[in-house]
């Protein structure tokens, strides 16, 4: 039961990411669309779609740090037993969940020096800090993911099966 839950929470963390690609893919395509067609542009056009890429990578990095989907260099481990793969992994997890810690912290620093400094957009003189707190949210359910990555790495590996990707065949009768 516990299992179901936490595995909704990290697909809807997936679900959030996935709606701030919708968003800036949506913003450059209106964008492009009003200044070539009618020779208009969006007001900040550029100053949000800047922030919200910037939101689109904080919680990219969430989605992709627990499914393990990111960039790798697996030249040792492919080259080495089950033992020392999962040893590998659980490494590389602590040092990640170490790094994205530390980033998560430093760009809260950066959240609370925008809003205090009252960084404003170019055109319309909106603040920015609350696009830093959005991509900061983003950045600690990463931890929250890289968290739950690393337990259940450590004592649950059989639950880092992707249930997709492993469904059992079943023969036709």
């Amino acid at each position: 039961m516990k299992r179901v839950y936490m595995d909704r929470f990290i697909d809807s963390i997936e679900w959030v990411a996935a709606f701030f690609v919708g968003i800036v893919a949506l913003n450059i395509f209106v964008a492009v669309l009003l200044r070539n067609l009618f020779a208009y542009s969006i007001p900040d056009s550029y100053d949000f779609g800047r922030l919200m890429l910037g939101i689109l990578i904080f919680w990219g990095i969430a989605a992709t740090s627990y499914r393990g989907t990111h960039i790798t260099v697996d030249l040792v481990w492919s080259n080495v037993g089950p033992r020392y793969q999962r040893m590998i992994d659980i490494f590389a997890t602590l040092v990640l969940l170490f790094v994205v810690t530390v980033q998560t912290y430093t760009l809260f620093d950066k959240v609370m020096t925008t809003r205090a400094d009252n960084v404003l957009t170019f055109d319309l003189r909106l603040p920015t800090w609350p696009f830093f707190l959005i991509a900061w949210l983003g950045d600690v359910s990463a931890v929250l993911l890289i968290a739950i990555r690393t337990y259940r790495l450590i004592f649950h590996p059989d639950y880092m099966v992707d249930p997709v990707v492993q469904k059992e065949i079943k023969p036709v009768e």
